[in-house]
């Protein structure tokens, strides 16, 4: 049995298959927003056109959309789900990985559903700038800065200190 695209352990036929054929099996924002990702891994346009929300005008996107779409997608990460002001709003916070031009990139998002006349969908979503990790060493003064030959370099190469700046 093969997994899901959405990274349940479950397979597609049971899990986003389902929301693929009638919107209206998506509970909860976490099952839409997954079945949104396998829609894209399947490559069903219409599928993810149809799950935004009537506000969004998404067929006069629908160019856009397919390109996105038709990314190579690899896998996806939920971070997280929380209720919104109400119980027709929903929140999923997510890690989605896709390649282009032989380069991975993770594209992160907290996404905000809204429930209407008994379905889900997608609205809109704040995409989460991922933070360089700084050395913490660069923030001390450089007197009091020592740093092992054998140790990180601070310049974030990856390197040991004394294979870079040392």
């Amino acid at each position: 049995m093969s997994h899901c695209p959405c990274g349940n352990l479950t397979s597609y036929e049971e899990c986003c298959q389902p929301v693929h054929l009638d919107h209206h099996h998506a509970q909860t924002p976490e099952q839409l927003m997954r079945a949104r990702y396998s829609a894209h891994v399947k490559q069903l346009v219409d599928f993810v056109v149809k799950t935004y929300h009537p506000s969004c005008d998404a067929e006069a996107q629908r160019d856009a959309i397919a390109d996105s779409v038709h990314s190579h997608w690899l896998s996806l990460e939920v971070m997280g789900s929380e209720d919104g002001k109400n119980s027709e709003e929903g929140f999923v916070t997510f890690q989605a990985y896709f390649e282009q031009d032989d380069e991975e990139y993770c594209l992160e998002e907290r996404s905000r559903f809204v429930r209407e006349d008994g379905l889900w969908y997608y609205i809109d979503g704040e995409y989460t700038l991922q933070e360089e990790v700084q050395d913490e060493r660069l923030s001390q003064p450089i007197k009091s800065l020592k740093v092992g030959r054998n140790d990180p370099c601070i310049c974030g190469s990856g390197k040991k200190f004394k294979k870079c700046c040392g």
